[in-house]
């Protein structure tokens, strides 16, 4: 089956690394995607978070785009509800008119944080600000189409680029499926944060979606955790790293890093904690190329898309290059 896969790199950072060394394998993975013919790559935005590196997707995206030469990059997401819609359009109308035809503006409302960094965004204020609204009004900005009614009709966001960036709204519930039905949006679901209901909000979506100026069909996507290895033992023995780091931030515990393979090894788990372990795996897909390939298809097939776009942490960063390799030698993705 056709299918084109994309990459969300969280920059996330290996325990005794550093956010510096994290955001330059951001770059070689954006680079090595460019080159293995991957279709986006997207960045996420996290604040107050000691085992990720990217709080400011557009900053990172304006740098990997001098470093890349054809491959679509986006926003995985800006979380909308902190900041001004005006001003997230005139972002990505820079990067808009810096690459023209390779940026994607995706977009969420969840707080990416804790409540304390919510605050510190938001100036200590009470946020007011309706998320359709606000993602009606980021619409108009990025293709000019204020109405007369507006009390801000008349306002552009400038630069003024050629093109306009593809706008996904990214959501793991029924919620923001609605909003990009009803804004005629594209939408994605986030599989890799919430394995239930997932397959039904995508269906949703399609019955609700208003054709817009931006899309007049319906656009979805599905983002999911994959760990791919030469063997199935060496697959499973990364994805053992992110079975303790979802175990941890469900637990309430912050760590430093991503886990080593010797703590997911040695960690001692509850007969509680092992059935938290089991229910994340259905977060993720696991194994060598052959099987991999198989399980996105079906997972592909399931939620009626014809794009996925996979993540994955490892505290090897070699062996997370080794997985989009390995994923896009299989997938027969066509690099340079």
């Amino acid at each position: 089956m056709f299918m084109r896969v994309s990459i969300l790199d969280q920059s996330p950072i290996a325990t005794g690394s550093t956010a510096s060394e994290a955001l330059a394998q951001t770059v070689r993975t954006a680079q090595l995607a460019d080159d293995l013919g991957y279709h986006r790559f997207w960045v996420s935005e996290h604040h107050d978070a000691p085992g990720l590196a990217g709080s400011t997707p557009e900053v990172l995206l304006a740098h990997i785009g001098a470093k890349t030469k054809r491959i679509r990059l986006g926003s995985g997401g800006v979380m909308l509800p902190h900041y001004s819609s005006y001003k997230v359009a005139e972002n990505f109308r820079m990067l808009e008119a810096l690459y023209p035809g390779r940026i994607d503006l995706g977009v969420g409302r969840a707080p990416g944080g804790m409540p304390r960094s919510t605050i510190a965004l938001q100036g200590g204020r009470v946020p007011k600000a309706d998320y359709s609204q606000q993602v009606a009004d980021l619409i108009a900005y990025i293709t000019d189409s204020l109405p007369d009614n507006h009390p801000l009709y008349g306002l552009r966001a400038r630069p003024i680029p050629e093109g306009v960036p593809e706008l996904w709204l990214l959501g793991s519930s029924y919620g923001s499926a609605a909003i990009a039905a009803e804004h005629g949006t594209a939408f994605t679901f986030a599989h890799f944060i919430n394995a239930e209901g997932g397959v039904e909000a995508v269906q949703m979506y399609r019955d609700r979606f208003q054709p817009s100026r931006l899309y007049a069909e319906p656009e979805a996507s599905v983002a999911v955790f994959v760990f791919c290895a030469d063997t199935a033992e060496a697959a499973e023995r990364l994805a053992m790293t992110m079975d303790l780091s979802l175990l941890m931030l469900a637990n309430g515990q912050r760590m430093e890093g991503t886990p080593t393979y010797e703590m997911a090894r040695d960690y001692p788990y509850t007969a509680r904690e092992r059935m938290v372990v089991r229910e994340n795996r259905e977060r993720m897909i696991v194994g060598d190329p052959v099987s991999v390939r198989q399980q996105l298809e079906a997972f592909a097939r399931r939620y009626g898309v014809d794009e996925v776009i996979v993540s994955t942490r490892t505290p090897d960063f070699e062996d997370r290059l080794r997985t989009f390799e390995l994923l896009a030698d299989a997938m027969g993705l066509k690099g340079q």
